[in-house]
This record gives structure tokens, sequence and C-alpha cells, in this order.
């Protein structure tokens, strides 16, 4: 074992030698035999490292363990009374989401890459075909947004400013639809000097839109900028874009998702003749109604009960192992974020980040028997830059998921070599192609992956791979550990 160690150390400087930049980097590594348990090759193992998105393999394998492959959300319309014979309904309709990520045109089960069918909002459109078929007519009072179902905490400690517009940014909620995004095109038109045709999917008035892009000569460089402050909803599209060019296409996050939800559902139920004389809101709940107790003081949380509701309409998920494929796949953000949640809403204090966080740190210790010095948390994704782990932690966990009943279920979400997901351009025709999956990381100056591997003697070994404070570029870093993982794969 110690000959193979040496061996593979050897290679890895190797590799390493190859850049300067990648001496000045911090590695950590970690190698274990499946089936013997051992180490196979340490570095830094027990080094605490920002790990990305490696993240969500704790989140998922936490998800697995506490909730169940099988657990499926509903989401409903609801409100206090039936309608009366006209098809009036005197108080609100709510429409209360409980965590379910997949209120979308997204295609499931995932099948190598990610697929949407349009509307974006067709699961809001079969709700609103339901209550139209309820005989509702008329509604007198709001269409509310109901997200309590988790606490109200949009994002987590370490997510940057500049996240917060973009796809792999979008803010939190129990209610969330189309992954709490908008997709913009712009495109040119038809003349030089022509305002640039831009169109948002779904439509929606929640923001107000500048476009302020143009059109500008065959050959010219396409130069465009969006913008939006944290907080606001002024959303502005500028500068250029050629004639002829095939158009920029950009995934933008939703500020307020229970409120902006809520408006396209309203937008939906007028669609089908159904007149709404209320506003649009939302209902949701906050952190302080699930603080523990303070200098020996009792725990106060609201007691208003809420009455039996009327359901007019409801949708039921998938199971829930369906989109933990999705996350692992395309290492989806918001979706693990919501994941975390629902661990704390079912099997902690609350639907909080901190009730997620907690329930999370207790299965790790108590039944992974994690160090709980191995690792701190502060998001479920790893967008947070708070968020550190060792290698070592990562291969204990991926020995633990390996050992379980739903192993093969939980190897399967991950992305495969050189075949899907973020693996689907790496490691073609390597040793690694179709006899690895793993889970992809990245964010500045930080690259990772950990996963599991089948080595040429046919040995299984689960890996983890966390590069950090690097400046080889991402392209770069991903190659190095590709490399380091075939040397490993090789040697054994």
């Amino acid at each position: 074992m110690q000959e193979l160690g040496a061996r593979l150390g050897a290679r890895i400087e190797a590799i390493r030698q190859q850049n300067p930049r990648a001496q000045h980097a911090i590695w950590g590594i970690s190698v274990v035999d499946l089936a013997a348990g051992s180490s196979l090759y340490a570095e830094n193992a027990d080094k605490l490292l920002q790990p990305a998105s490696n993240t969500k393999l704790f989140t998922t394998v936490t998800a697995l363990a506490l909730v169940g492959a099988d657990y499926k959300f509903l989401t409903t319309v609801e409100t206090e009374k039936r309608p009366d014979k006209l098809g009036r309904i005197a108080g609100d309709v709510i429409l209360v989401g409980r965590g379910d990520p997949n209120l979308s045109g997204r295609v499931l089960p995932y099948a190598g890459k990610t697929e949407r069918l349009t509307p974006h909002t067709r699961v809001l459109d079969e709700l609103a075909d339901q209550v139209a078929a309820a005989g509702v007519k008329v509604i007198d009072g709001d269409i509310v947004g109901d997200d309590s179902y988790f606490v109200y905490e949009r994002y987590a400690e370490g997510w940057t400013q500049d996240d917060l517009m973009w796809d792999y940014g979008a803010p939190v909620s129990a209610l969330t639809v189309n992954d709490n995004l908008l997709f913009a095109s712009l495109k040119p038109g038809e003349r030089t000097g022509d305002r640039a045709l831009l169109t948002l999917d779904p439509y929606t008035n929640y923001y107000s839109v500048r476009n302020l892009a143009t059109t500008t000569g065959r050959g010219t460089t396409r130069d465009i900028g969006i913008s939006r402050e944290p907080g606001s909803l002024d959303l502005v599209f500028w500068g250029t874009i050629p004639l002829e060019d095939p158009g920029d296409d950009e995934a933008l996050a939703i500020e307020e998702p229970a409120t902006a939800n809520a408006e396209f559902f309203r937008t939906l139920l007028q669609q089908r003749g159904i007149l709404v004389h209320g506003k649009v809101r939302e209902q949701h709940s906050y952190t302080w109604q699930f603080l523990p107790p303070q200098d020996n003081q009792p725990l106060v949380v609201p007691t208003e009960s809420v009455p039996a509701r009327v359901v007019l309409a409801q949708h039921q998920s998938t199971p829930l192992l369906e989109d933990l494929r999705v996350i692992n796949k395309v290492s989806q953000n918001l979706h693990v974020e919501m994941m975390l949640r629902l661990i704390g809403k079912l099997r902690g204090v609350s639907g909080s980040l901190s009730g997620g966080l907690d329930a999370e740190k207790k299965f790790l210790t108590e039944q992974v028997h994690l160090d709980p010095d191995e690792f701190s948390f502060y998001d479920g994704s790893g967008l947070s830059r708070s968020d550190l782990a060792t290698p070592h932690a990562f291969t204990q966990l991926l020995q633990y998921a390996y050992a379980q009943p739903w192993a093969a279920r939980f190897r399967d979400t991950l992305p495969i070599a050189a075949e899907d997901g973020s693996l689907s351009t790496r490691f073609k025709g390597t040793l690694a192609a179709n006899h690895l999956e793993a889970k992809t990381g990245q964010l500045g100056q930080v690259n990772s992956l950990s996963g599991y591997a089948v080595t040429k003697l046919g040995h299984n070994i689960a890996f983890s791979i966390l590069i950090n404070h690097h400046t080889l570029g991402n392209a770069k870093a991903k190659q190095m550990i590709d490399d380091i993982v075939t040397a490993v794969l090789e040697e054994d």
C-alpha cells in the first residue's frame, strides 16, 4: 500500500509540475478502497477547504437517508369556503407551496440533459384549469402566494451580491415556479439603429423593464449588459447586438418568488375568464417565530389556528429521487437549498436554513460518524464562500452511502464521466469514461470533484479532490483533476 501511495504521489506531483501555477494552490486529495476501507492516497486530507458544489453530496445523502427517495410534494389552491351558486368566492384564493422544486416545464425523469416544455408555468396552468373546473367565476378577495411552509430566508450567508441576479443564485421559497426564473431573450432588430427585440418568458408585469439595447451593423461585436440592483424591481438591458446575431439568452432570478408566482397565477385565472377583484400578496413565516428560547424564557410561537380550508386544486410531484438526480447531474442550487429546508421541516425544528443545517449536522455526526471538526456548512448548495469540508469527510460520506440499501439510487443521481450532466464532456477516451460517477464543483479559484470510480483492476474506490486558492482557470483546473483521477485508476 505504501508503494502504491508513493507511485501515486510521484504521478500526481508530475501532473502538477506541468503548470507552475499549480504549485501555489492548496490541494486536498483523499482516495479510499471501498472493499477494504483503507486509504490508497491522502494529501491534506484532513484540511478544511472550500468544496463549492461538492457540498451537494452532503445534502442529497442526508435527504435520501432522512426524507426518503419516494417522498412527494403537494401544492394546493385553497380558499375558506366553496364558491357560491354563482361561482363567487367571497374571500382570498391561496396558492400554497410546500417545497416542490419542479412546478415548471422541466421534463422528468432527467435523461441525460435538461429538457423543458413550454409554457414554463404549465403546472400553474393545470391548477388554474382545476379552479375553473370547480365553477369559480369571481374572486372577491386577493390571490395569495403562501410560502410559509419554509421560513422566509431567500439567501444564505456567504452568497455574494453578484450571485443574486442569475439562475444559480435564485432566491429560495417554498412556492417556487420555473426555478424562480425569467428567461430573457434579446435579438437584433430588422435594421441598424433599431431597438433590439426583447422578450421575457414567462411574461410578467412584476418587473419594470427598460430595454436600451440597439442593433448595430454586421460584423460588429455583441456587447450586452443587464443590471438589477439587489432588492430592486427595475431590470435594465443595454448595449449593442449586430444584425443577424443569433441572440443572447439569459436566465434571470425573480426577486420575490411568492409575490411574483401569485402574480403569474392571477394572470392565468384571468385568462380563463375568472374575475379577480383583489390584489396579489404574499404569506411568509419568519425566523423569529422559530427561535429557541433565550434566558430561560419559554418559546413563544403564534398560535392563531388556520381553519381547514377548501382545496380547489392540487398537484402532486414526482418522487423526490427524480429531483435529486437533477440536483447532482446539473448542479441545481435552488433545488438543493429547498431540499435542505425540507430536511429541517420534516426532521428538524423548522423549515429554515438553520433547522436544515442542524438536522444535517446531527445526521452526519451521529449516523455517518463524521468528526464535526471536519465540516462546516452555511448552505446546502456550496454557493456560500463560508462552506468548508475536508477531503476525508467526503470519502467517509461516500463510504457510508456506498453501504446503504439505497446506494445504487444515490449513485444514479451523479454525473457519469463522458456521458451526462456536468461530466458529459470530461474524461472522454480515458479509463474513467463510463466507469466514474462524481459530483463537480466550481467557484472563483475553487474546483472540486468527489465520487466513485472503478480502477483498471476492477477495484471500487471513492475519491475527493479539492483545489483552493488557484489561478489556473477553470478549464486547466478541471483537466488537472481529470488527469489525477486517471492516474489513480491506472495505478491501482
